[in-house]
Parts: structure tokens; C-alpha cells; sequence
């Protein structure tokens, strides 16, 4: 039951919808230590999925709206960046705000969908990591 919630908690957090899976996966591994790898994993691959269905979405716009019509100064700050860095700013997935945004734009410039899933998966796992080992250190690094 708590990795069902944990796990759509995480998918919905990684779209473009507001979430906060962190807490949740807190309060899971403060309440059950002895599970935290299912906890980690399972909030993981919720994120990873949720952000990848972004991705989906950015690539199923591009059919409709091709990047090289876009004209708007931040639309073309997101081409430079996207363009330059390529599929390594998938490594940012994971932060707040810019994370969705750009799996988006990774997916609109069809970049290589298993490269972005992979730097996509290791951001998100890193920082699910993070959070889980701090919690079970109880908060000290």
C-alpha cells in the first residue's frame, strides 16, 4: 500500500504537475527503516517514469510544433542550451522547477531517448539516495 502511494506520489512529481514525493519517501523510510531500499526504489522508478512520460510529451509536440518555428527569446535560451549540452542536461532532471521543463525540451528536440533516460535515471536515483541516506542518519551528513 505505502509503495503504491509513494510510487504515483513520485510520477506525479516528476511531470509538469506539483508534487512532493521527497517528504513522502521520508516519512516511509522514518516509519519503516528496515525497507528503505524498496522505498528508494520504488520512489525512484516512479520518478524516472514520470519524468520520461514528459519527455514522451515534448516528443509527441514536436509533430505539431516543430522547434524551428519557435521564435521567443526564453524558447531560444532553451534551444541554445538544449542544443549545446544535448542529452547531459538530462543529468538535471532531478532539480525543482527547471527538471520537467527540461525533459520536455529533451524530448521536442528529440534527443536520444535512451541516453536521456539513462542520465535522466542516475539524477533521480542520486537525489532519491540522497534524501533516504540523510534520513536514516537522522538528518546529520
Amino acid at each position: 500500500m505505502f509503495e503504491w502511494t509513494l510510487f504515483f506520489s513520485a510520477l506525479i512529481s516528476s511531470t509538469l504537475l506539483p508534487g512532493g514525493s521527497e517528504a513522502l519517501l521520508i516519512w516511509n523510510v522514518l516509519n519503516n527503516p528496515d525497507r528503505w531500499l524498496i522505498f528508494l526504489t520504488v520512489a525512484s522508478l516512479g520518478n524516472i517514469l514520470g519524468s520520461f512520460v514528459t519527455y514522451a510529451m515534448g516528443w509527441l509536440i514536436a509533430v505539431r510544433f516543430p522547434f524551428k518555428k519557435v521564435t521567443k527569446s526564453s524558447h531560444l535560451k532553451a534551444q541554445y542550451w538544449v542544443k549545446r549540452y544535448g542529452a547531459w542536461t538530462m543529468l538535471l532532471a532531478w532539480l525543482p522547477f527547471i527538471g520537467d521543463p527540461l525533459c520536455l525540451v529533451a524530448g521536442w528536440f528529440r534527443l536520444s531517448p535512451w541516453l536521456s533516460l539513462g542520465l535522466i535515471a542516475l539524477g533521480k536515483i542520486a537525489r532519491y539516495g540522497v534524501v533516504t541516506y540523510v534520513t536514516l542518519m537522522g538528518g546529520r551528513l
